[in-house]
């Protein structure tokens, strides 16, 4: 396509565009704005179930059948979503739910209209039903919250005194008797939706017990009922995994700013049950998935019309509270524990000839046993510190007195290694004699005195030198004969 082909194709196309306007009507802008009529604001308006036709026809089956008295198992046949006594059981179910949102709707409705006389009241009373009948009976009148017998009924005296002590102090106004009456209409109704949400749950509870008598035994009548109504009866339920079970009423919301419910992602009817509700926050999750798997068997069960008694389902219950009361159950108390023995066996010692030697060298002699015994109370000689302390024992204090030296065991002799023999014979022989290695008297003198000279300088060592040549014995003064031929 060329460049000038795409030209008229945009020419075109405005040319169309132009025609498409001209075809629209044109807006008078000088005509004035639409006024729109305010109407005020009913509470039939926004909340409509309590006039409906669908909430008096259950009710009215409701209190037709519980006249008529309990249906027996005997009366099912077949799959229990055809009993038309189980498809009342569910849309009642379905409508206790409807009546919760109903009531919280209400309750916005009497908060915003009652926070003219008590705004503290909302921070005050946190429960929608509760704050509802108490705004029923305070009405215009603050000052009878302090000594109100029907407060007592449903609030704690905790805070019925927080009440009329707020009251006293809050800057409200008066409500004019159209608002008030608005309030006082509001607030019967919702107390009449929940006196129907209540005989909605007796009738579900009484009739569950036939229907599915295993499941009502492990989680609750109300909570079957619920899962029931989700699954899309009880055979549907029993085909379900205990995964999908587990997930069934679990509701994505999207909470903005401070609002009173919160919502655990992954969790339905069985996680708000009483049974996982009564767990360590730490062990519901562990505990929902037990009982969804035990759901789905007692639902299997019921499903096949067997064990109408419930004992199949009592037996869950029971295994599973024995296991979640071992998990429950505190740690054991923990004891000391001594170290063990030590394990020291004995040491390698080298044996034979020379250790036996050695040990009988080092041995303890008799002399070293006399010195370290000491006789008691006996004054030693060091007992004006003389000697430092030092004390000879025994040694020299028995017997005559005397230092008796121990007699020489040749065991513990001190002994002389050969080299060192060798060595000192050397030094005898080869070395010099001195008055150390010889005992010589220490008054001998290299200075002599003669009669032909006087003093003469002499060497004493001389004679010991000229005996001991070799010619010393033939031409000594002192020597004799050495061989004498005898005739």
């Amino acid at each position: 396509m060329s460049l000038a082909e795409e030209l008229l194709a945009d020419l075109e196309d405005e040319d169309e565009d132009n025609e498409l306007q001209s075809l629209m009507p044109q807006v008078n802008e000088t005509s004035e704005p639409m006024e729109e009529e305010v109407k005020a604001v009913n509470i039939h308006d926004i909340a409509s179930l309590s006039s409906s036709g669908r909430l008096r026809n259950v009710m009215s089956k409701i209190a037709e059948l519980q006249s008529n008295g309990a249906t027996t198992n005997d009366k099912i046949a077949g799959p229990v979503e055809a009993d038309p006594e189980y498809v009342l059981i569910v849309e009642a179910n379905n409508l206790a739910v409807e009546i919760d949102n109903e009531i919280s709707i209400i309750h916005k409705f009497v908060r915003d209209k009652y926070s003219k006389r008590f705004p503290e009241l909302d921070s005050l009373i946190v429960s929608p039903l509760e704050y509802v009948k108490a705004v029923k009976e305070l009405k215009n009148d603050l000052d009878q919250a302090k000594n109100n017998e029907t407060l007592q009924q449903f609030l704690t005296q905790a805070t019925i005194m927080i009440v009329s002590v707020t009251a006293s102090t809050t800057q409200g106004q008066l409500l004019t008797e159209d608002e008030l009456s608005e309030v006082i209409e509001a607030c019967e109704m919702a107390i009449e939706l929940d006196a129907n949400k209540l005989r909605i749950y007796e009738f579900v509870e009484s009739r569950m017990t036939f229907i599915a008598p295993n499941v009502s035994i492990i989680i609750g009548a109300s909570t079957a009922a619920k899962l029931m109504g989700v699954a899309g009866g009880l055979t549907n339920l029993s085909k379900m995994a205990a995964c999908n079970v587990l997930l069934l009423g679990a509701q994505k919301k999207i909470l903005s700013g401070f609002s009173q419910a919160s919502t655990i992602p992954h969790t339905g009817f069985i996680y708000y049950s009483d049974f996982v509700q009564d767990m360590p926050p730490d062990l519901r999750r562990k505990a929902a998935r037990l009982v969804a798997a035990k759901v789905t068997l007692a639902a299997r069960v019921d499903a096949s019309h067997e064990n109408a008694d419930g004992s199949f389902g009592r037996q869950l219950r029971e295994e599973m509270e024995k296991k979640f009361d071992r998990l429950t159950e505190p740690p054991p108390v923990k004891f000391i524990k001594p170290l063990p023995k030590p394990i020291d066996p004995p040491r390698k010692k080298r044996g034979g000839k020379r250790v036996r030697k050695m040990k009988e060298r080092y041995a303890m002699t008799e002399l070293r046993k006399q010195s370290n015994r000491l006789n008691f109370a006996d004054i030693e000689d060091d007992a004006y510190q003389e000697d430092l302390g030092y004390t000879r024992g025994t040694i020299g204090k028995s017997g005559t007195g005397r230092i008796r030296t121990a007699q020489v065991d040749e065991k513990t002799k001190v002994r002389i290694s050969k080299t060192l023999q060798k060595n000192l014979q050397k030094q005898q022989v080869w070395g010099g004699t001195t008055s150390v290695r010889k005992q010589v008297s220490g008054t001998a003198s290299s200075v002599a005195f003669t009669p032909s000279q006087g003093l003469e300088i002499v060497n004493p060592q001389a004679a010991e030198r000229n005996a001991s040549d070799g010619t010393a014995k033939y031409f000594s003064n002192s020597a004799g004969f050495l061989k004498v031929k005898k005739t």
